[in-house]
Parts: structure tokens; sequence; C-alpha cells
């Protein structure tokens, strides 16, 4: 008789898995193996897209789109041409072009290099105008990005750039010292007047608790009010034997003399200062132990005061600075070689001017500089873009959206389809378990 036993054929015998048969192909590994990480292309690309850089520039770019529709929609030729576009719709496109290019070139021209003029001093003109307009946005949008980093939501550069110019006028306009002199104490009154104006919020903030956005908002009418006093008062900062409510010019030997000659007026030395504050501000916050102690607050203050460091004193720091480097703006608005006098609207806009270029700039050195001459740029060509008829709003419009955009990144990857990052992907599980867990 046969030793091997009977069975049905329908039943399945259970082997050990080591009796199982190889399992081949190519979509089979070896068991154990673990699966090859990506191409490191793939990866490098995935974290560019994802990167601030990629959004900063689409957020620019998208921008620079809508202030065309705008400008081609405004222009009389382009609405001329549309009275016809079915008839002859290349005359309509033509003209779209035709206006949303001569636009764009206007603001180059105005604000980086004019091929048309004679001689090349002539031609990079408006270059030296941009990085003037941008000095004071610099300087200001490194105050409120000093105070971002350490959580502090500081919209009071109007103000300190105010006290700053009243305290430098009030100390120094009358010292007819020798320029040498003049204009570094001109420069350090300004300076340590928007410290301590600054340093107000930081002080209420700490000892009271309350909210620095109230006490900036607070401040600067009070700033306003307290300035525009000051010029009306000829014992004060009014020009004498005048009538007007403006200060006194400010004294020659108190002015940043000029970057390179006079035939470009709008360059100082300014500048320059604008630079090293740059370079110190970097320094402060991303190499010095103040710095670790105000990134530390404002990544989670609480953690923070866990640790041994002193909230209440990093936030009247933080503000020290942050209403000092306002004062620095201030003072190249007065100091500059065509400053006539001042008043109370001296800061010009550039107290919340310097919001959005902080918010641009990501609250960093580096960034906040490239983002200050971007505005300034903006700023010297809007220029010539008026003289070409087209309204200088559409500049305006054109800042708005990129601080939009800026504010939005996950819509800027929305529509351009770019990879989210860690932190969208972990609001979103979060979002959809709450939603799960309200249902259930």
């Amino acid at each position: 008789m046969s030793n091997i036993p009977p069975h049905d054929d329908d039943a399945v015998l259970p082997l050990p898995p080591e009796q199982l048969p190889p399992v081949g192909g190519p979509l089979a590994g070896h068991p154990g193996e673990v699966p090859p990480p990506p191409p490191r292309q793939n990866v490098f690309l995935k974290e560019l897209l994802r990167g601030s850089a990629v959004t900063t520039f689409l957020a620019i770019l998208v921008a620079m789109v809508a202030g065309g529709i705008l400008i081609a929609i405004t222009d009389e030729d382009v609405q001329e041409a549309a009275g016809y576009f079915f008839a002859r719709p290349g005359d309509t496109l033509a003209a779209i072009w035709q206006a949303v290019y001569g636009g764009y070139e206007a603001l180059f021209r105005g604000a980086v290099f004019n091929p048309r003029a004679d001689d090349f001093a002539t031609q990079i003109r408006p270059l030296t105008a941009t990085l003037g307009f941008a000095a004071p946005l610099i300087a200001a949008g490194l105050g409120i990005a000093l105070a971002f980093r350490v959580g502090l939501f500081n919209i009071g550069a109007r103000g300190q750039m105010l006290i700053a110019c009243a305290a430098a006028g009030l100390l120094t306009f009358n010292l007819n010292l020798p320029a040498l002199l003049q204009i570094p104490l001109t420069l350090l009154a300004g300076i340590i007047g928007g410290a301590l104006w600054g340093g107000i919020v930081g002080l209420l903030k700490a000892r009271t608790g309350a909210h620095e956005v109230i006490l900036t908002i607070m401040l600067n009418y009070i700033a306003f009010y307290l300035v525009t006093w000051m010029v009306r008062s000829p014992e004060l900062l009014q020009r004498p034997a005048g009538d007007q409510p403006i200060s006194a010019a400010t004294p020659v030997n108190a002015q940043f003399p000029e970057l390179l000659g006079p035939r470009f007026p709008l360059l100082d030395w300014g500048f320059i200062i604008v630079i090293a504050a740059t370079v110190f501000v970097w320094w402060l916050i991303e190499r010095s132990s103040l710095g670790f102690r105000m990134r530390a607050v404002g990544e989670n203050p609480h953690a923070a005061l866990a640790a041994g460091i002193s909230v209440q004193r990093t936030y009247i720091y933080a503000m020290l600075f942050a209403g000092g480097l306002a004062g620095l703006a201030g003072m190249n608005q007065i100091q500059g070689s065509v400053t006539t006098g001042f008043d109370g609207v001296i800061d010009a806009g550039i107290g919340f001017t310097a919001i959005t270029v902080a918010l641009l700039g990501r609250s960093r050195a580096g960034g906040v500089f490239a983002a200050g001459i971007l505005f300034g740029a903006l700023k010297a060509g809007s220029f010539s873009m008026q003289a070409q008829g087209i309204p200088v709003d559409i500049v305006l419009v054109v800042q708005s959206l990129i601080v939009l955009f800026i504010a939005a990144p996950p819509l800027l990857r929305t529509m351009f389809f770019l990879p989210k990052t860690d932190a969208e992907k972990a609001a979103k599980a979060r979002a959809k378990a709450a939603k799960k867990a309200v249902s259930a």
C-alpha cells in the first residue's frame, strides 16, 4: 500500500513560510529589503518648490500680471480698440501689448536704467533714485521685522519716525557744529528718540500686558498731533520768521553727503548706514545670545519663560531696537540732501509700507533689504509711469497684491499646483480629524 495519506483534492495544505516558493517579478523585492529613496534631484526640486523664495517670486509675478491687466483696462487706446474687437481683434491685442509693455518699460526706465538718456551717468540715475527711496523703507522694515521675530506686531513705525525727527530737530538743529560732529549727533538723537518711543510700547506690554497693536496705533496718533503742534510753535520747531506749520530746514552741516556727487541727489550716505544696520540686525538676531532669546520668545514665550528667559525684558529690548531702526528711517528723511523742513507727514507713508516690506522679506534682514529695494524701485518707477498717463494707484495695487499673496501661500500653491509644506499637511490632517470627530 502507498504511504501517501488520502486527502481531498480541494483541501488547502498550510505550509510554513520558509517552505513557500520565492516570489519573483519586477515588483517584488527581497525579503526585508527597504524601498529605494526617491532620486536626489526630485527631493531637491520638491523642497525648492516648497520654499519661500519660489512663493515670493510667484507672488510678485501674479501681482505684476494683475497690474498689467489693470493697465490694459484703463488705457484709452485699448478701450477704443475693444469697441470693434470682433471686427478686428488684432487691433485690441496690439493695443493691450503696447499699453502693458509701455507701462512696465516706463517702470524700468524710471527705476533701473534709462537707455534713452545721452550719457551713462544719466542712464543710471534711476537706479540711484531707487536706492535712495529704498533706504528709509529698509530701515523701518528692519525694525518691524525684528519685532515680528519676537512675536510683536509693531505698526508704530510712523510715530517712532515722527518722534525721531522731532528729537533731532529740537536737540541738534541749532548746535552749529562742524559736519563731522553735527551729522552723527543728529543721527544719534533721532535713533534715541525713536528707540524711547518704541520702548514705551515694550514697557507697557511687559508690565501691563497691553496689546502692542493698540499701543502703537494710539502712540502714532499722539506722535502725529504732538509733532504737528511743535511745528506750529515758534518756541519749538516752527521755521523762524515763518507762518507755515513746518520746521526749519535741516542744517547743511547735518545733512548726509551725497554718495556719488551732485548729479545723484537722492543717493547719499544714509544708504550706507542702512546697509550697516542690515548687517547689524542680521548679527543681532541670528548670531548673538540676545537674538537667540528673542527668537525663543517669538517661537513660544511660555517655553522661553520655563527655560529661564525673561520674556518681559526681551519685549522691552525688542521694541527699543525696533523704535531705533524706525528712528533711522526718520533720519534718512530729514538728513537727506534735499530736505527743506518737516511736519507731521514727514513719514510719507513709510511707516505702513514698511510692514509690507517686512512681510515680503519674511522678517529676515536680507529679505527685508531686497524687499525694500523692490518697493523703492516701484516708487521710483511710478513717476515715469504717471508721465505716460498710467494712474500711480496701479503701483499701489501691485504692492497690495504682493502682500495678499505673500500672506496666503496656500493660495499660491493651489494656483500653481505646488507641493504643500509639512505644516500645511499637518493642518489639513488636523482639520480632517476634527471634522470626523464632529460627525461621529
